[in-house]
């Protein structure tokens, strides 16, 4: 593996094991699209061209790996014995931010506004359609890119768009990934202001440096209220940590206002979230097709907020690689995620995480 050296001081308490750590709101907002696309077709079918005109394509040469590169797809077996297809779906989530990433260097010209990657996660939809588990990799993870040698995961996407980091993630774990989606943050606060805010149930009160003041428990949130509260990190003691449980609790509050049939049944609301959120995705061709988002939709229509499993992957805490700060990987984590994908059994595995 690397011969890098990791200086024992910097390392960080590895997370207990059951520990939820949150993921970046963006990534819930995929979530949103997938179930809030279907509702919109079924009751406007002009939104199928709204989308497809409104949404940006990932380039095809850099979106996966070359085949021969890639593992075979997860298989299953039936009820009377026989080997078939496994017909999860693995999408590769990027959570993009003008303000995110390490550097200018990371800039990757096909994501949102130009964005760099702030947040890499994995979205898995197990065979049966009727939940949904979300695994954060943190974007300063130390691994092995395909290619290009070692360096934090994230910096795969600008070395060689979004294929670099699915061989990534695909050679870390043995699963293959179908999709990928990446979201920018004004399409975000969009989204927010399109639901007429989202109420939070704020773990800890501070003030951002931005001015707003967020006091603990339940609290309505406009827009630039909501991009304040998941952005800040400079107001805690725990930085990053604290960061990204303010995360959680507003990823929740958002799914518990969208992800019900009031919301997702009233067409103008689902019209609001599609045609202000779709120009701020970039996707893979067959997610920018809609007549595929609706039917993969369709097939979610039961998942609700409650059916949904967020945790970050066990890391060995901090390190350093040179002069940069980077995450320690846990390859064992990686490993075991994906046998637990391959035997179908991700959702328990992310339930104990």
């Amino acid at each position: 593996m690397s011969e890098t050296h990791f200086a024992e001081e910097h390392t960080a308490e590895r997370p207990r094991r059951g520990r939820r750590v949150a993921l970046i709101v963006l990534s819930s907002a995929v979530v949103l699209m997938l179930v809030g696309v279907t509702a919109a077709v079924l009751y406007l079918n002009s939104l199928r061209g709204t989308y497809q005109e409104a949404v940006n394509v990932i380039p095809e040469a850099e979106t996966f790996p070359e085949e021969a590169e890639r593992p075979e797809r997860p298989t299953r077996t039936t009820e009377d014995g026989e080997e078939a297809e496994d017909e999860q779906l693995n999408i590769l989530l990027i959570g993009s931010d003008s303000g995110g990433g390490s550097g200018e260097f990371e800039n990757v010209p096909w994501l949102p506004n130009a964005g760099r990657a702030d947040t890499i996660m994995w979205m898995h939809i197990p065979h049966e359609r009727d939940s949904v588990q979300l695994m954060s990799i943190m974007r300063d993870t130390w691994v092995p890119i395909p290619g290009h040698g070692e360096a934090k995961i994230n910096a795969s996407l600008s070395l060689g768009g979004s294929a670099a980091t699915v061989a990534t993630l695909e050679q870390l774990t043995g699963v293959r990934i179908d999709h990928v989606a990446a979201v920018d943050m004004i399409g975000f606060q969009n989204l927010v202001g399109a639901m007429g805010g989202v109420t939070v149930d704020v773990p800890v009160p501070f003030t951002s440096r931005d001015g707003y003041s967020f006091h603990g428990g339940p609290q309505h949130l406009n827009p630039r209220e909501s991009m304040s509260f998941v952005r800040e990190r400079r107001a805690f003691d725990g930085g990053d940590y604290q960061r990204v449980a303010n995360q959680q609790a507003f990823m929740r509050g958002v799914l518990s206002s969208v992800l019900t049939p009031s919301t997702l049944g009233n067409p103008a609301t689902v019209h609001n979230m599609v045609s202000s959120f779709a120009p701020h995705m970039a996707v893979d061709s067959q997610l920018a097709d809609a007549d595929y988002v609706a039917e993969l939709g369709w097939s979610m229509r039961d998942v609700r907020g409650s059916d949904i499993d967020m945790f970050t992957i066990n890391n060995l805490g901090l390190g350093s690689a040179g002069s940069q700060s980077i995450v320690v990987p846990d390859y064992d984590a990686f490993a075991a995620a994906g046998q637990a994908m391959r035997e179908g059994t991700f959702e328990e595995y992310a339930a104990q995480h």
